[in-house]
């Protein structure tokens, strides 16, 4: 990666402040409790954060945080769960560009491939790069 996913993180959740009104304390506890503790107690204050952006999802930068918290999730507990909702958070955020920062839109982009790939879903198999090299070009 081009980029440190923590850091990012860190970032997006400064920016999200004004994104999240009321639910700004909320928010902060939560993110206090994920970033100093592992296992079921980080777990559930991720699913925490998560459930907070679903009640915004207009805040691009709090949407932001949690695909780059979703990727740490991801290095935690590699499991198939945590690339899939990585995914869907990536297309949720890519699907419009509007509002969005151009370092968050690369970043998120990186980490939608990463995710792809942890699931399998870039890989190619050796039938289909047999068929791309025998397939004729096109050309003058």
């Amino acid at each position: 990666m081009r980029f440190d996913p923590a850091l990012a993180a860190q970032k997006a959740f400064h920016e999200a402040e004004a994104e999240l009104g009321a639910d700004w304390d909320t928010a902060i506890e939560l993110e206090g409790t994920f970033s100093s503790n592992a296992g079921a107690t980080a777990r559930e204050a991720y699913e925490g954060l998560l459930a907070l952006a679903q009640k915004y999802p207009n805040a691009h930068s709090f949407q932001a945080f949690c695909v780059y918290i979703t990727w740490q999730q991801v290095t935690e507990e590699t499991i198939a769960r945590h690339f899939e909702t990585g995914m869907k958070l990536c297309e949720a955020y890519l699907v419009s560009r509007e509002a969005r920062t151009d370092r968050d839109v690369e970043q998120i982009e990186e980490l939608y491939g990463s995710f792809r790939a942890g699931l399998g879903l870039e890989e190619q198999d050796e039938l289909q790069i047999e068929y791309k090299r025998d397939t004729p070009k096109g050309g003058d």
